[in-house]
């Protein structure tokens, strides 16, 4: 097992993950007092489950047809750009 690999993907959709709509949902869900806060965890977790393995099996067959060169300069083009819209919004 690439134990390096592993904990890269674990650390960059953990801060992306931190503070977005989907905790602040979750958050939600949960500070109802009438709800099953396991309930509330499992079904999260399960949407993140799926949802990631549908970005594998996607990332999967894209890169079947794209060089992985021109995907990384993609998602770099992709993240700056993002990045520079926030700041223009803020």
């Amino acid at each position: 097992m690439d134990l390096k690999l592993l904990l890269t993907v674990f650390s960059v959709v953990f801060v992306a993950e931190l503070g977005d709509k989907t905790q602040l949902a979750t958050l939600l869900f949960a500070a109802d007092k009438d709800v099953n806060r396991f309930l509330v965890f499992m079904g999260a977790s399960l949407a993140l489950i799926l949802a990631s393995a549908i970005g594998v099996l996607a990332g999967g067959l894209v890169a079947q047809y794209v060089s992985e060169k021109v995907l990384h300069s993609i998602a770099g083009i992709g993240f700056v750009t993002i990045g520079v819209w926030t700041l223009y919004q803020a």
